[in-house]
């Protein structure tokens, strides 16, 4: 009986955390419901502009009289490209973020039958300890809910961590794309180039976009497992900029391409983003040996009350 309440205990008090995050998931479903109708408007307006081109317009017969419409082409056909990719991420991550408002609720509709429950046993063994004629009934209680309330905090905590070492994991294998598309350039830029040196250079430049759109969800699930903690609003500041990251990061990627492959600014965002992943780790990791310092500490005036009483 007494596990089954310790384990009780543990499920209603994620029920906080759990709340505290879906305010956080429903905050984010509205900023990223306005971010991908933004982002309609602007690929319909690009997307409009190529088809100007390839079409009978005004625009269409002064840019072939001037000899310059496969150039201009080209340009509309890029930023109708670049739009429609950060138009594809948002719209991944709004669907994303339905699923883990869907799955939280469910879990929250778990923990309202284990309140119930909860709220039964206890009593049970209240009622259990009076009896028994213990003096410190009320404080057992009492520390062993405290107790509780800190073993589902390390929980939380320890998801976060993991969230955070998943999301820099996928920063640095960015890097390494971004670093080796990099080498090709320089290379390509001092007379190695060719039709090799652009498809390696590329092919690394894909690889990153594919990897920024699966740290922009890992960024999100991050910042989601924060909801619940209290850390430096300073830190809070920076990590609110993760839901941003994605489109931050493309707009420097194809600003780049635009003026000749250079890739300085893209892995100058990432490294940015990935300091502060590293950052909200540590001070993580401080967080959760200071639960294990106050879980420990609760247990020892725990026994010392069964053994006095």
């Amino acid at each position: 009986m007494a596990y089954f309440l310790f384990e009780l205990q543990q499920k209603v008090a994620m029920k906080p955390s759990l709340e505290a995050k879906l305010r956080e998931l429903q905050d984010q479903r509205r900023e990223y419901e306005r971010e991908v109708i933004s982002l309609q408007a602007a690929f319909r307006t690009e997307q409009k502009d190529v088809e100007k081109l390839e079409g009978r317009s005004l625009a269409n017969f002064f840019f072939q009289v001037i000899g310059k419409l496969d150039d201009k082409l080209d340009q509309e056909r890029k930023e109708a490209y670049a739009a429609k990719v950060k138009l594809d991420a948002a719209e991944r991550e709004l669907a994303g973020i339905e699923s883990d408002i869907s799955d939280i609720q469910s879990q929250l509709s778990e923990i309202r039958i284990a309140e119930v429950q909860y709220k039964e046993e206890l009593d049970k063994k209240r009622v259990a300890l009076r009896s028994s004629g213990t003096a410190a009934a009320d404080q057992i209680l009492d520390i062993e809910q405290k107790i509780a309330a800190l073993e589902a905090q390390k929980r939380e905590i320890k998801e976060a961590i993991s969230a955070g070492y998943s999301a820099r994991g996928t920063a640095d294998r960015i890097l390494s794309e971004l670093e080796s598309a990099d080498g090709w350039n320089t290379w390509d830029m001092f007379g190695g180039g060719g039709i090799i040196t652009h498809m390696a250079k590329h092919s690394h430049l894909d690889e990153a976009q594919d990897l920024v759109s699966e740290l922009q969800s890992k960024l999100r699930r991050f910042k989601t497992e924060l909801a619940d903690i209290q850390i430096t609003a300073n830190m809070r500041i920076q990590i609110d900029g993760f839901l941003r990251f994605a489109d931050y990061f493309f707009d420097g990627l194809f600003a780049d391409w635009a003026v000749g492959d250079k890739i300085s600014q893209s892995m100058n965002s990432v490294s940015s983003t990935k300091s502060q992943i590293s950052r909200t780790l540590d001070k993580l990791n401080e967080m959760e040996k200071a639960a294990d310092r106050g879980i420990e500490s609760l247990k020892q005036q725990l026994d010392e009350l069964i053994v006095n009483t």
